[in-house]
């Protein structure tokens, strides 16, 4: 594999950018760049492509969100430096992506809820149980992962999730959980769940406003489905 230098000037990825702006650099390019080197044997664009596009997993930009720091130190090419390196852009994409979300943020609404959270939950193997807590004012007053499940199921305890909500005094909650599947659709376990804790919020005093579960860049409200 020829090295950058080596690279005729319009294929360089720095050049490339300086010249037309990032927005005209591929996925591959754009890594590259972040990258700055490659190895011995391969360049930053041939190590860039490995990391998007590796055997086990379909390619795009989201592989970035799928690697783990073990997994990434042990491929060949990747350091320490370079696997923190990814981890900190990946963290950054959902920091942006939430960020931009915020300007929109009404907990009355399951789609701003859905699209501010989204980042948080889906790029995750497991099943997270989210719980936010919520004021008189329907204001946000405290968020908490609750339970950490299998791929197929969250474990999750209604007494824990209530003595969470009496001790923070919030009137109102609203429950968050992934599917890893990418498929938002409730399970028969999800409804059931879902029915207890809104009677038990009920003789509490905590209203449960809904339950949204979220997939591959997209949701499904529980209240807007009727389900509860």
């Amino acid at each position: 594999m020829e090295k950058i230098k080596e690279l005729n000037t319009e294929e360089r990825p720095y050049e490339k950018c300086e010249r037309f702006g990032a927005k005209h650099l591929t996925n591959i390019e754009l890594l590259a760049v972040l990258l700055r080197t490659g190895t011995k044997g391969e360049n930053s664009l041939q190590l860039a492509k490995k990391i998007l596009y590796p055997d086990s997993f379909k390619g795009g930009i989201l592989n970035i969100h799928r690697w783990s720091y073990e997994q990434l130190i042990h491929m060949k090419g990747i350091g320490r430096v370079k696997a923190i390196q990814i981890l900190c852009l990946s963290e950054l994409a959902k920091r942006l992506s939430k960020a931009s979300a915020e300007e929109e943020l009404n907990f009355n609404s399951p789609e701003s809820i859905a699209r501010y959270y989204m980042e948080d939950l889906r790029h995750e193997k497991q099943e997270h149980m989210k719980l936010l807590l919520l004021n008189t004012k329907t204001k946000l007053i405290g968020e908490t992962i609750i339970s950490k499940g299998t791929v197929n199921a969250a474990i999750i305890s209604p007494r824990e999730l209530f003595i969470e909500a009496l001790q923070k005094g919030a009137v109102s909650i609203i429950l968050l959980h992934n599917h890893p599947s990418g498929d938002p659709t409730p399970s028969k376990e999800d409804i059931i769940i879902t029915k207890q804790i809104q009677g038990a919020g009920e003789l509490l005093g905590v209203n449960l406003l809904d339950h949204i579960i979220i997939g591959n860049n997209c949701y499904v409200s529980m209240r807007e489905k009727k389900l509860f």
